[in-house]
């Protein structure tokens, strides 16, 4: 019988043929990590990534307990890297209660991963617009609320979803309540690629009160 550790060492990790990510010179990378995200998200997004916009968000919890869970990044500005959901939600009460999260993209198809660390803050105003731009079900899904709460029946979460359904098709305009934008004024942003040729490269960009520096890390 085969064991689980087997299967798992017999799963291929990345697809053949990576270039890697050559980095001769740090004054040639892009001035911020902002940048360089959008860069690589592009060409990410070009490969076929299935879903490049998912990211695990971690938080950590009053107590230091640590919670992770995916998320779709929803906009990336000056600001920082942004997301949505529930200021109900653990995540939501554990971002009020302890502000700093960090974000991991990880793009099988070009080997390439991504750490986003630092504070977050709150903007329901964003929010409501995020959740006015969502296809009608996944605002119905956000309309029922309840988010990690104990369901007693799958039928009673599935007559809730299809009452919420009707209530937004209805109303366009319609935002649950608790609904808002999280935004991650990054400290600092990891890149992490590695090709056949090249084996592992790790770019660390660090703010600083002058500018963004960068440096190269052992993988």
């Amino acid at each position: 019988m085969t064991t689980m550790r087997e299967r798992l060492r017999g799963l291929p990790v990345l697809p053949a043929g990576l270039p890697g990510w050559d980095v001769p010179d740090l004054a040639a990378l892009p001035r911020t990590p902002h940048d360089l995200f959008e860069a690589w998200f592009v060409e990410a997004v070009g490969a076929g990534a299935s879903a490049p916009h998912a990211t695990t968000l971690s938080t950590v919890s009053v107590a230091g307990g640590a919670r992770a869970r995916t998320v779709l990044l929803t906009d990336l500005t000056a600001a920082g890297w942004w997301f949505a959901g529930h200021a109900t939600s653990p995540k939501g009460r554990e971002l009020a209660a302890e502000p700093r999260a960090a974000l991991t993209f990880l793009w099988r198809e070009t080997g390439r991963q991504v750490r986003v660390a630092g504070e977050v803050s709150s903007h329901p105003d964003a929010g409501a617009q995020d959740f006015r731009g969502r296809r009608p079900p996944s605002r119905a899904a956000g309309l029922v609320d309840h988010q990690s709460e104990v369901l007693d029946s799958l039928a009673e979460h599935r007559a809730a979803w299809s009452a919420s359904l009707e209530r937004v098709t209805a109303d366009p305009d319609l935002v649950a309540p608790s609904w808002t934008a999280w935004c991650l004024d990054a400290s600092d942003v990891e890149f992490w690629s590695t090709g056949d040729g090249t084996g592992q490269t790790r770019v660390r960009y660090r703010r600083t009160a002058a500018a963004w520096e960068p440096e190269l890390l052992w993988p």
